[in-house]
């Protein structure tokens, strides 16, 4: 213990995606003058993370005829009435606000019409086009300008600072402050804050297919699962329907061929260039990602796919110049894997994308411990049970911002740091060291064997007997993982000890989606039962809850709360279409 290094801080935030920095920014401005504001970050500062991978874009009711009451809307019905009411308000409310303060002030420069005004691209399950964009890049666009505005500003960098637990008081009341790994030396760091931020980021890539960077594993949901918080809608994994399938010689099976292909106008095509989506839902390669995701992965299982065993994406009936224009990045990937997406067709197949689930948070992105808040993709609430596309960078940026406004006013009643329980401290250091003290073996083939296991057994589509399955085998890969070790000698840069703890991580968070999506016995958004297909009532929808106490692992059930529409009803006023694509058409 006496070689762990103590540092201070009065704001300390995880993660330096969207929410990250934006929380930074807000804080700077909401603090009072002489706050000490530190970013922890598991790679580097603007080069990590998933906001930089978002392509499509951003929504935000800003088009002709749209409303933040249509994209609430569009919101609660894609999200199949399991989302937080309130939180997906002020998403769609504050959106309007932060994507000018993106142009305004942050500079970011996206993609207008001939009259100046921001172009909409068309995205699915929305009845309007409000997907603002630069590009298929837009992700690049906002983390580089976000970037340059934190690195100028007097706040700490702790960069290749690994987050490994998060440290209460004796008491349990609240949040003493985060237990870091200096990547660069292997060094033990605990950082004591007033206020902590856990934005470090999602990453579903316990599966087969994923989005992903292999260095995303769900690590700050494993920390709020050790810590003992509620986090909802654990079963609730989004795959993105057309993630790039290019056989197995290649690492970028599974990126993302963004969503604004399909809502162009791409056709998805099976095995024998059948259009199929039709055949699943009245809305076609338009319908919102779980029912594409299904619709594909039901081809795929009635033998009808491509030879790599997904099915294709054609957009060569668009005009390949057009394409070629429109989605420049998109047309560069798959050249880079031998694919002529402007006039051939592309081998698809659904990917784990995004994690709807996450810590129970308030609207203002507080939690059940006192100075922790959460924003990002580690939170749950906002999307319920499926994701729109274009509101992931949303979400990020909109509750970023509220995290840094609230932190930075929460802080001025907090005047002293808070003490951390050591015991607690000591035990994740043990925990940490664990892999060091056993004898080194392979853990790539377990991570392999995890992947395989979820795909199969807790993916795109899950049964009772599956599902027992698939946390049969977690479990087992868990033991396996807890047998294996890596050698100690030279803790800097030690990437085996940090693929170790990266499965731990994964193997922790699979476990609960697991178990949560054994005690959904309904289908709703990205959780689909085969043998409950049902969605059942939505008068009485609830969410899950898992709460882990040691090792015992506990999932229930809670209200949703219709705080501003019930099922049934609408927002709109009265006499509004109901789709103003269709109305345009």
């Amino acid at each position: 213990m006496s070689k762990i290094d103590r540092h201070d801080t009065d704001i300390l935030i995880i993660g330096s995606g969207g929410a990250g920095l934006f929380a930074a920014l807000h804080a700077q401005q909401s603090a009072p003058q002489g706050t000490k504001i530190t970013i922890a970050v598991k790679g580097l500062i603007g080069k990590c993370g998933c906001t930089r991978m978002v392509q499509g874009g951003y929504n935000v009711a800003l088009g002709p005829g749209d409303t933040v009451e249509r994209h609430f809307m569009d919101t609660i019905k894609g999200g199949k009435w399991l989302p937080h009411q309130d939180m997906a308000w002020r998403l769609c409310e504050e959106a309007v606000v932060r994507v000018q303060e993106l142009e305004n002030e942050v500079g970011c420069f996206f993609d207008r019409l001939p009259d100046g005004s921001l172009h909409h691209k068309a995205f699915a399950g929305q009845t309007a086009d409000r997907t603002v964009h630069k590009g298929d890049l837009t992700g690049i666009e906002i983390i580089n300008r976000l970037m340059e505005q934190v690195l100028a500003r007097p706040v700490e960098k702790l960069q290749e600072h690994r987050a490994i637990a998060l440290i209460p008081t004796a008491d349990g009341a609240a949040l003493a402050g985060v237990l870091f790994i200096d990547m660069r030396s292997g060094q033990f760091r605990f950082v004591r804050a007033r206020a902590v931020l856990l934005a470090s980021g999602g990453g579903p890539s316990m599966y087969k297919y994923h989005t992903p960077s292999g260095d995303k594993t769900m690590d700050g949901l494993a920390m709020a699962l050790r810590a003992g918080l509620p986090l909802r809608d654990m079963e609730m994994v989004q795959f993105h329907p057309t993630g790039l399938l290019a056989g197995e010689d290649t690492k970028m099976n599974g990126t993302v061929l963004e969503e604004g292909l399909r809502g162009a106008g791409g056709h998805l095509l099976n095995g024998a260039g059948q259009r199929f989506m039709f055949d699943y839902d009245p809305l076609g390669e338009r319908a919102t990602r779980d029912v594409v995701s299904r619709g594909i992965y039901a081809e795929m299982g009635k033998n009808n796919a491509s030879p790599n065993g997904g099915v294709y994406i054609s957009m060569a009936h668009l005009g390949p110049d057009s394409v070629r224009q429109k989605f420049k990045g998109m047309v560069k990937r798959c050249a880079d894997c031998g694919f002529d997406l402007a006039a051939g067709k592309v081998e698809v197949v659904p990917t784990a994308h995004y994690f709807m689930g996450g810590v129970v948070v308030d609207p203002d992105t507080r939690t059940a411990l006192e100075g922790l808040y959460v924003a990002g993709e580690d939170a749950g609430g906002a999307h319920g049970s499926n994701r729109l596309g274009g509101n992931g960078v949303a979400n990020s940026t909109v509750f970023g911002g509220v995290a840094g406004d609230v932190m930075g006013q929460d802080i001025q009643k907090t005047r002293s740091h808070r003490d951390p329980d050591e015991t607690v401290l000591e035990a994740e250091i043990a925990r940490a060291r664990h892999p060091l003290g056993q004898k080194p073996g392979l853990i790539h083939p377990l991570r392999r064997d995890l992947m395989a296991a979820m795909w199969d057994y807790v993916g795109v589509t899950r049964t009772t007997a599956g599902l027992a399955r698939g946390a049969q085998r977690v479990g087992e890969i868990e033991a396996e993982l807890m047998a294996v070790g890596v050698a100690g000698d030279n803790l800097a840069f030690n990437l085996s000890w940090h693929d170790w703890l990266n499965l731990h991580s994964l193997v922790s968070v699979s476990r609960v989606i697991a178990q949560a999506a054994q005690a959904r016995e309904n289908s709703r958004g990205a959780h689909y039962r085969e043998d409950f297909p049902e969605q059942g009532e939505l008068e009485t929808s609830y969410f899950t809850v898992a709460r882990q106490s040691g090792e015992d692992l506990q999932v229930g059930r809670e209200p949703v709360r219709f705080t501003i529409v019930r099922p049934g009803e609408t927002v709109l006023p009265e006499g509004e279409p109901e789709s103003l694509v269709q109305a345009a058409q």
